[in-house]
């Protein structure tokens, strides 16, 4: 009795400091959700991230950047070139100075990176209520369980607890560390009109948009599972053919020695 009373007494004292350890702001783990491009066969799915380089492209751009990310690298998404001619062309970059030393600005082309929608961090801040917005370029992979952590952060504000203290113009979402974020929610439904017809759900964008910034974060996923599925393949032949040489290598001496012993 004495031990299942100990065991009693650790079990509440763990579900205490987890619960202490929330509410000083543990973030809640995020939602697991199920990813064609995860597991050693995973692809992405191309229609998926095309409508997310929609929710990216009309919602996120307003304040996050990729700055790891080419407009032409949008090709392997299935889009032509004269689409994304036309893309990057809708962007003003910044090319250098000219000679009184004020930047040169020009329309983007293919080859450059998707610019910073702010020209400094302290813009950056001063339009969001003092926090700087993450460059996206790699996210899914800079967070612990990234995609899943993305997905949850989009779909997961919600109304804050009774005794949950909110600063000023923050946001409440319990995946975010501490609760209270300086994003707005950001999806709402019908906010994009997607090309394919999809019906764009704050959930559907959320999922398409995961998918899109993946792809950013890791564009050879796919080429990287079809090399490591070569590799396999490789050692698996390899693996027969030694097997079957040491057979034969050992085979005569193997013969041998039983004549030996068939004599003796």
């Amino acid at each position: 009795m004495k031990f299942v009373r100990n065991i009693a007494i650790a079990l509440t004292a763990a579900a205490g400091l987890a619960s202490a350890s929330f509410a000083a702001g543990a973030a809640k783990h995020p939602m697991q959700m199920e990813w064609s491009f995860d597991g050693p066969f995973g692809q992405f799915d191309q229609q998926s991230a095309q409508r997310g380089w929609q929710v990216y492209k009309q919602v996120c751009s307003a304040c996050h950047s990729l700055k790891y990310f080419h407009f032409r690298n949008l090709a392997d998404l299935g889009y032509e070139e004269d689409m994304i001619k036309a893309w990057a062309a809708e962007y003003t970059v910044v090319d250098g100075v000219d000679d009184a030393g004020d930047p040169n600005e020009r329309s983007g082309l293919p080859q450059d990176k998707f610019p910073n929608p702010f020209p400094n961090e302290v813009a950056a801040a001063a339009s969001n209520g003092g926090a700087v917005p993450p460059d996206l370029s790699l996210i899914t992979k800079a967070r612990h369980d990234g995609p899943n952590y993305v997905y949850s952060l989009l779909t997961g504000y919600e109304d804050a607890p009774a005794d949950h203290e909110m600063p000023a113009g923050k946001s409440y979402n319990p995946y975010f560390k501490g609760g209270a974020i300086s994003m707005a929610p950001p999806l709402a439904e019908g906010i994009v009109d997607y090309e394919d017809g999809t019906a764009a759900t704050p959930e559907q964008m959320a999922k398409d948009v995961v998918m899109f910034l993946t792809y950013v974060g890791e564009p050879k996923l796919v080429d990287r599972h079809h090399m490591g599925l070569k590799v396999l393949i490789f050692l698996g032949i390899l693996t027969i053919i030694l097997y079957l040489s040491m057979k034969k290598i050992w085979k005569p001496i193997k013969s041998g020695r039983n004549v030996y012993e068939d004599k003796k």
